[in-house]
């Protein structure tokens, strides 16, 4: 059975009511989950029900050793994940026979987040558990759950090979949760090609999370990478290390008092207002670009432009009045009280029973009437002391130690710390009653993911807030500007593949490694199984004897699957002068995020790459606090090895199939942190990494292109533009990331002959992603055309075709070229 119903609806109860009561009965649970943060707090909830027949233990990654001997001979409601499962729970299935043979329910919990190529890994994870029950006679049930599924029956079936019940209908009870789209101005600053820039998602997150903290709204910013996270925690401290200093100095008393007032900190809009026109909600009016702001000292170390979140007290009464931390004009909630009347303002009267909302220092999560927030500091202690302010904010990511995470979703519960920003690795269930806000820096790849962020605040029934901050990016842009693709749409279909060979061939392996495989197993795996068992026994990996298929290697089978996608074992980030492990980057991202030379961050600390040692697994940092930021950038080429369907496309053709892609981290950028000047272009002496995967392409014949160069357009820019915007529109079409594909493009590719534009998945083996482009070309192309026409830049900006992942510097680019090709492509003949 799949439950697919909304956020806070219950699901934890439906299994754990089933559950809790099978283990009172003799049996055991085995519960799933793909992070430890889930697993942890799933244990937190269950031993507070005080039960003593419930003997429930996480066996993950962070179990001592000590404990899992413990674990396996006693546990009866066991939590784990699927790389646990796959790595040590199966291969020593022996050691676990007494919990398998009671085995009565698999619960699945937030099985949305299993797709793509690790939703394809943990279909065959679920099918080798499967066979290894039936080896000990027991044949428990699956109970799946998700907040955002789409199809939740088919997916269910695809993940487990088990026919699905579903349940979807949702009547819990919720608080109303305020959507604001909200988009970044546009800066002074000119990127690449003199393209203008917005200001930055994280820093507009650092700004509010800043903000909401000191308003006590307890928030969480989901911010897309590791180094993100890491930078709106460290700007987002700083600048209330500016706050407690400025009022620790002109607060030498307490006030009795402030009257809170109502306002939309920052412009809860769709869009920024034009530049140099005045916002009601923002005063004064946004100066023109290229005008001087006098509000602005001192610089904001995000932008480069200056930062208008302090002015010095009041000379009349000696009380400070910063400047709004995000607009920059004077905040009134931090007017003292009236010291004849020697009350305070009734606007801070404790909170409405009817609404939830206080202007008290309570949760300003109730917008008022008009769309606005209350934004009220609370009243300070007896004896003011504001130096414990920063600390009200921290990071959380993958990466960190076991200790570390524990310690900081302890905080978040107990109020300790107010503000959050972490990547998804808080995405997906974890239970923080009180939190109101939700901060969402950059859109999260699917609607799925976004409405699961969205549905962390609010999560005891109250009212919430979340807000998603655009990044300059054609996607992002594209929605704050078309909110109809977000409101009201189902949620995006569940793309996985587990008959990908790539994916079959290795869990086979590991299965037979397990127990030797039968025939009887084969309709177990799949329909394309036999002909992988024939490869892989091609290839001496499985020996066929009359009895079955048998693993024939010393080596541990289940090392032949990486079911992240990784690609290699996990890099260990050192720091040089110490030894001190800072935590571990996957092998692929360790070209990019810790090369020889690259800026590291980790928890607040700024870190310079001395060594990058691939062999050895290593990356050697020390202690910097350099000016600049990099940006790897690489060489991509790629080759068609087999074409599987086409069909025409206007006057072109639309083709899927299998190619192989080579790629290459040749250099890093330096930009200089404050003003994004570049410093300098080093070069870098990296590998090259091959990968087989599945592409979707499309060619134009020679006759239909021209035209468009006798126009003057310059074909390769126009290609390497359309390249660029549908890289960026597919997530709205397939549940994947930007990051999970890559594009190529060429006014003439050796294997086809015409101009070629490639979109391709980026795993070995595909994940799907590019079949679901294949399968909606013709909405995907017109959205991608849409986006670029709609922006409001000349010659191109990161928000219609630059790419923040392109190895060419974004060189060379036509905008206008690009909408006459697309324009072409998608005509009818």
């Amino acid at each position: 059975m799949i439950i697919s119903t909304g956020t806070a609806s219950g699901k934890s109860l439906a299994y754990l009511t089933p559950a809790v009561a099978s283990c009172l009965d003799g049996d055991t649970i085995l519960y799933l989950t793909p992070t430890k943060a889930l697993a942890a707090d799933q244990l937190r909830s269950l031993r507070e029900l005080r039960i003593t027949q419930l003997r429930a233990a996480c066996f993950d990654g962070d179990t001592p050793f000590e404990e899992r001997t413990w674990v396996r001979q006693h546990a009866n409601y066991v939590l784990t994940n699927p790389d646990m499962l796959h790595r040590s729970v199966l291969p020593r299935h022996a050691q676990w026979s007494s919990f398998f043979r009671r085995l009565r329910m698999v619960v699945v919990d937030e099985c949305h987040g299993y797709r793509g190529v690790f939703g394809s890994h943990v279909a065959q994870i679920l099918r080798r558990l499967r066979r290894v029950c039936a080896r000990y006679g027991s044949h428990p049930t699956f109970l799946l759950a998700s907040a955002t599924a789409s199809e939740p029956g088919a997916f269910a079936m695809r993940l487990t090979g088990l026919e699905m019940d579903e349940v979807t209908t949702d009547a819990s009870p919720k608080g109303s949760t305020t959507i604001a789209l909200w988009e970044p101005p546009l800066t002074e600053l000119r990127g690449e090609g003199g393209a203008p820039v917005r200001r930055t998602a994280t820093a507009e997150a650092a700004d509010l999370l800043a903000d909401l903290v000191l308003a006590e709204v307890r928030t969480l910013a989901f911010v897309r990478s590791r180094r993100g996270a890491e930078t709106v925690a460290l700007t987002a401290r700083a600048k209330l290390a500016d706050v407690a200093f400025s009022l620790s100095t002109h607060h030498p008393r307490p006030s009795t008092g402030r009257p809170a007032a109502s306002g939309t900190p920052s412009g809860l809009t769709t869009a920024a207002p034009a530049a140099g026109t005045t916002d009601p909600t923002r005063a004064p009016a946004a100066p023109a670009v290229g005008t001087t702001d006098p509000t602005l000292t001192p610089a904001d170390s995000a932008t480069g432009t200056t930062d208008p979140t302090f002015t010095p007290a009041d000379p009349t009464t000696g009380t400070a009045n910063p400047a709004h931390p995000a607009t920059g004009t004077t905040d009134p909630t931090l007017i003292p009280a009236d010291p004849a009347a020697s009350t305070t303002d009734p606007a801070r009267a404790p909170a409405d029973p009817a609404t939830g909302t206080s202007a008290h220092g309570g949760r300003a999560n109730q917008p008022a009437p008009e769309s606005s927030l209350t934004w009220a500091l609370p009243d300070p202690p007896a004896k003011p002391d504001w130096t414990d302010l920063p600390n009200k904010i921290a990071a959380y990511r993958a990466g960190y130690l076991a200790e570390d995470r524990r310690l900081l979703e302890k905080a978040l519960r107990s109020g300790t710390i107010m503000g959050l920003a972490t990547t998804n690795a808080l995405e997906l269930g974890v239970d923080v009653s009180g939190l109101d806000a939700v901060l969402i820096a950059g859109w999260p790849g699917t609607r799925a993911s976004l409405w699961q962020q969205a549905g962390r605040a609010g999560r005891d029934g109250q009212d919430a807030l979340a807000v998603l901050i655009a990044r300059d990016d054609p996607l992002d842009t594209y929605l704050v500007h078309h909110p109809q693709a977000l409101f009201g749409q189902p949620v995006e279909a569940i793309v996985l593949d587990p008959d990908n060979p790539y994916v079959l061939g290795p869990h086979l392996c590991a299965a037979a490694a397990e127990i030797p495989l039968t025939d009887d197993d084969l309709p177990v795996f799949g329909a394309t199984t036999s002909t992988v068992l024939d490869d892989l026994v091609s290839k001496g990996l499985l020996r066929r004897r009359p009895a079955g298929w048998f693993w024939t290697k010393r080596e541990r089978a289940t090392d032949l699957a990486d079911i992240r996608g990784g690609g290699g074992a996990p890099i260990q980030v050192v720091e040089s002068s110490t030894g001190r492990l800072l935590g571990s980057v996957d092998e692929p991202s360790a070209h990019t995020a810790v090369h020889t030379g690259a800026v590291y961050i980790h928890q607040g600390e700024t870190f310079l790459v001395e060594l990058l040692d691939l062999e050895a697994g290593v990356a050697l940092v020390s202690s910097a606090t350099p000016d600049f930021t990099t940006f790897a950038r690489d060489i991509t080429d790629i080759s068609i090895l087999a074409t599987q369907r086409s069909h025409p496309l206007g006057p072109g053709t639309l083709h899927f199939g299998e190619v192989e892609v080579t790629r290459q981290v040749v250099s890093y950028l330096k930009r200089r942190l404050q003003s994004g000047e570049m410093l300098g272009d080093e070069p870098l002496d990296l590998p090259p990494r091959t990968l087989r995967t599945r592409a979707v392409w499309w060619t134009l014949p020679a006759s239909a292109v021209a035209p468009l160069a006798e126009a003057g357009i310059d074909l390769g820019g126009a290609a390497h533009a359309a390249e660029h915007a549908s890289i960026g529109l597919l997530p709205l079409f397939a549940t994947c990331d930007r990051w999970d594909i890559g594009g190529v493009s060429t006014e003439l590719h050796a294997d086809t002959g015409l101009l070629t534009v490639f979109v391709y998945d980026g795993h070995e083996g595909g994940a799907g992603f590019a079949e679901r482009g294949y399968s909606r070309a013709a909405d995907w192309l017109t959205a991608t055309r849409e986006a670029i026409t709609s922006c409001e830049c000349e010659r191109g900006c990161p928000s219609c075709i630059q790419s923040p992942k392109c190895g060419n510097g974004n060189e060379p680019l036509d905008k206008r070229g690009a909408v006459r090709l697309l324009n072409t492509l998608l005509s009818p003949q």
